[in-house]
């Protein structure tokens, strides 16, 4: 049984990375997001709590999040284990799993300095009515600013601004980059397995470093 954690900034590749982890090892894929849905929609009493927190505008707290993955792993579709991307997000939620004694085998982070990100993700442009996604450097469109099948003007989403980025990193290492030390130090005392790979390498190259240790 595998149960994975991945770690990583913003644009680091880790959607991409997660699908193949998660095929490679036929485990699934699962999410804050996932998790507080699939509890609203079950209608369980806890389920009924993250509903009414939600509706209020309340964050959902530490001790749920541990509840919600606790519950998760217990399904069916993680009879081999499953991968948390964004969970936790902050050294007080993993405090809590560690807590309730839920134990992860593998804590995989994607780095990527800043200054890589930046380009990364500033460089994105998507079509809106299609959706189809270019990139200035890596995959430009024909023409400049131009979807290559309409013509129409391409879009950078607020997302994808340089300053928006930069806020993002900067929650990213105030509250989630923590997390590595957190890791790294449990992975010293017992079976957990924590691994840093270079993710400023082709997908490929990154995939094929993950398979190695996973």
């Amino acid at each position: 049984m595998k149960n994975v954690i991945l770690l990583g900034p913003p644009g680091a590749g880790k959607g991409t990375q997660a699908d193949l982890i998660c095929e490679l090892c036929d485990i699934p894929k699962i999410s804050t997001g996932d998790m507080l849905r699939e509890a609203v929609a079950s209608g369980s009493d806890l389920g009924n709590k993250v509903s009414y927190i939600l509706d209020t505008g309340g964050l959902v707290s530490d001790e749920i999040i541990g509840a919600l993955i606790q519950d998760r792993l217990l399904k069916p579709d993680c009879g081999n284990g499953a991968l948390f991307d964004g969970v936790p997000r902050t050294i007080g939620q993993a405090q809590q799993l560690s807590q309730m004694g839920i134990s992860f085998t593998h804590v995989i982070e994607i780095f990527v300095e800043d200054k890589e990100i930046v380009n990364r993700m500033s460089g994105r442009r998507v079509h809106p009515g299609s959706g189809r996604n270019y990139h200035l450097l890596y995959n430009p469109p024909q023409i400049k600013s131009a979807d290559d099948i309409t013509g129409e003007p391409l879009v950078q989403r607020e997302d994808d601004k340089p300053e928006t980025v930069l806020k993002r990193l900067e929650v990213y290492h105030d509250q989630t980059k923590p997390l590595t030390d957190f890791y790294r130090s449990l992975s010293e005392k017992n079976s957990l397995k924590f691994f840093q790979v270079d993710g400023s390498k082709s997908v490929e190259e990154v995939f094929k470093n993950i398979s190695k240790e996973i």
